[in-house]
This record gives C-alpha cells, structure tokens and sequence, in this order.
C-alpha cells in the first residue's frame, strides 16, 4: 500500500454511533486512532492527549463545541455528519475553523479526505482546497439541487477565491 501523509497520524473520532466509530476506525486503519462516543469523552481526550487531527460528528456529540476546543488545542478537525447536512452547516463547519465537511454517505473516503487537507497543509494551501472537487459540486448539487449556492452566493465566491 502507498505511503501517505495520514499514516502514523493520531487520530481522534468522536461519534455517538457504535458502527460509526468501528467503521471509522477500519477505514483509518493506517492511524493511532481513540474514539469517543460522547462529549464528555472527547473534551477529556482532547484536553489530556495529542492529537493531529479529529473526526468529530455534528449532532449527538455536540461537535460544534468539540471543534471550538480543537481549535484551541491545534488540532486539526474536520467535521462528519448524516443530520446536519445542509449548505448551512458547510459554511458555519467553515467559518467555525473545520478543515474539511463529510456526509457520513461518504465517510468511506475519509482517508482520501484527511490526505487531502494534510497535503494542503503542507503545501501552504488552504485545507478545504479540494472540498469543491471532492465532495462540493458533484455531492451538493446531487443533494441540495443545482442551484444549492444560490442563496449565499456572495459566500460562495468568497470560498472559491480562498480556496484555489
């Protein structure tokens, strides 16, 4: 198997879903991986261990408060979800300093997605350089419909400036 920017890496995935986490797991077999199922076992984890990235779910583990705590930690978080997923919560997971937004229909490409932001971060890029490629356009417009950044149009030409 190649090597990767994600190997090694410890990895910390928050979700309140058992087969969530064990598939997770699976899928990041490359890495030092904890898991946790709750806020409280994910704020202790983060407040007491290293980490260089996290997965942390949206809903259920309250992961917006987790992504405040490992920003503050300087760990590097990309937010997961089923339920929250909107246009909305794509820009606030932005704007609240995520490196990158899963649909957990996608999570099977979580290894891809956490390369992708550490090769960004590596090369000086913005981390959700390949979010538009990955799982913006093609994903969003299927889900959301074609016209799902209508509404925050200015937001969105923000990003793509930002992120090329």
């Amino acid at each position: 198997m190649k090597k990767t920017l994600l190997d090694g890496k410890s990895v910390l995935i928050v979700d309140d879903e058992p087969d969530v986490l064990a598939t997770l797991e699976d899928l990041l077999e490359i890495c030092h991986v904890e898991k946790a199922t709750n806020f409280e076992e994910a704020e202790a984890l983060l407040e007491n261990k290293y980490f260089d990235m996290a997965v942390l779910d949206i809903m259920g583990v309250d992961g917006y408060k987790l992504l405040e705590i490992a920003n503050e930690k300087d760990v590097i978080a990309v937010m997961l979800t089923a339920r929250a997923l909107s246009p909305d919560h794509v820009i606030k997971s932005f704007e609240e300093g995520a490196a990158f937004y899963v649909p957990k229909d996608e999570m099977q490409n979580i290894a891809t997605f956490l390369n992708d932001v550490l090769e960004a971060q590596e090369k000086g890029k913005h981390l959700w350089q390949r979010w538009l490629e990955r799982i913006g356009n093609a994903y969003c417009e299927r889900r959301f419909g074609p016209n799902w950044k209508e509404k925050d149009k200015e937001f969105w030409k923000k990003f793509e400036y930002m992120t090329e």
